[in-house]
């Protein structure tokens, strides 16, 4: 069985302001508020994407490894270069997760696999982003 490429198809549309609308084509939308002032900006959403990329990740990868997920929380720090175009240097996740039968052996494997294998977003994101994380298990 051969891979064949998936093409995916997004529409922005200006609202207001500094304020855009959008997603796939007749699907659900979102907002973006490049002020960040009443919806998280572009810069934002790629933390965002990056982190529920991987979250979807690990909670499949957890679920396949008999963990009863209770709660999982990711927050992301990124360091933006100071002159343009400000782009990420470095993106650090903290992942705190409760679960049972989770232990650190199964979370680090969970978000190892999803890093280094699996998230398609942060693999999409240019190679040089130094990302790193740490673990707390609730």
């Amino acid at each position: 069985m051969t891979d064949t490429p998936e093409t995916k198809h997004a529409t922005l549309r200006w609202l207001d302001g500094m304020r855009f609308e959008g997603g796939e084509p007749g699907g659900p939308q979102v907002v973006v508020d490049a002020d960040n002032a009443t919806a998280p900006g572009p810069m934002l959403q790629l933390l965002l994407a990056a982190a529920s990329c991987a979250g979807a990740d690990v909670v499949s990868i957890l679920k396949k490894m008999q963990v009863g997920l209770e709660s999982l929380e990711v927050r992301m720090d990124g360091t933006r270069r100071a002159e343009h175009p400000k782009r990420y240097t470095a993106i650090h996740y903290t992942w705190t997760i409760k679960g049972t039968g989770l232990d650190e052996a199964k979370a680090r494997r969970a978000i190892d696999l999803s890093m280094e294998k699996y998230c398609s977003v942060l693999h999409s994101l240019a190679p040089d982003i130094a990302t790193s994380y740490d673990l707390r298990l609730g």
